[in-house]
């Protein structure tokens, strides 16, 4: 367990009762970003059926944050340990493996999630060093994180090749959430172009975003790290959104 500032963070294999309550945060995540169909098939079953991968961080009695991995063999046929497809494809691969029985050395984040209430702190952090530690004492030597760069949305015309290479004066990323991970140790990679994909009839979108939703082409969209390409002969628009992927490497301690 790792406490700071009153704040408890443990496994949810050290904390089962807390499950059911991850998702009791206020969070502040693009309504669009709810609908990657994997990840409405399979986030919500990784703290239940990976909870020594997955931490949570309690103020009280209170929720606060949430962080989420998964284990998968990068070694298995047809698989790259840095895919093209990153957060999509991990997520795929850890829940077949477990199905199979087979156990890799390498973990990938999947989720961190901060209370909005409780941005600002540093918690951020302590979640994914949370999360570093609960991989390793598992006996992974590795955490990928195919990280959403935070402030990307801000220039969604940029590639993210361009993007991942601007640095402050320090040296250091100039986005905010690489920046978190570099600090931890962490080195970035490469770019997963197409890290999760969402599509929708353009009445979805228009419910989703608020937005009309009306022309051919590229559409920005707020909280979007690219734009959306609209299809209005087809009545769809389509969404493919690049991550970073980073790799930390870590002292492994297994139990």
């Amino acid at each position: 367990m790792i406490e700071t500032a009153g704040i408890a963070i443990t496994t949810c294999a050290e904390r089962p009762e807390l499950v059911p309550r991850l998702y009791e945060i206020n969070e502040t995540w693009p309504a669009f970003m709810t609908h990657d169909p994997i990840g409405d098939a399979l986030l919500g079953r990784v703290p239940e059926e990976f909870p020594q991968y997955c931490v949570v961080a309690t103020h009280g009695e209170r929720v606060v944050a949430r962080g989420k991995s998964v284990p998968f063999n990068a070694e298995s046929p047809g698989r790259e340990e840095l895919p093209a497809q990153g957060w999509d494809a991990v997520l795929v691969w850890a829940f077949r493996d477990h199905r199979d029985s087979r156990h890799g050395a390498v973990a990938s984040a999947l989720d961190i999630t901060i209370d909005a209430d409780y941005l600002g702190r540093g918690l951020s952090h302590h979640i994914l060093a949370a999360l570093r530690d609960a991989a390793g004492r598992q006996g992974s030597a590795t955490l990928l994180a195919p990280v959403r760069p935070t402030a990307k949305h801000l220039r969604p015309r940029m590639s993210m090749d361009v993007y991942i290479r601007e640095q402050r004066d320090d040296g250091l990323p100039a986005d905010p959430w690489l920046r978190v991970h570099v600090k931890a140790g962490g080195v970035i990679e490469k770019v997963a172009p197409a890290s999760m994909t969402i599509s929708g009839a353009l009445a979805e979108w228009r419910r989703w975003t608020g937005l009309p939703f009306d022309r051919d082409g590229d559409v920005e969209v707020p909280g979007a790290l690219v734009p959306v390409h609209c299809d209005t002969a087809h009545d769809h628009a389509v969404y493919v959104e690049p991550n970073v992927w980073v790799r930390h490497t870590l002292a492994s301690r297994a139990e």
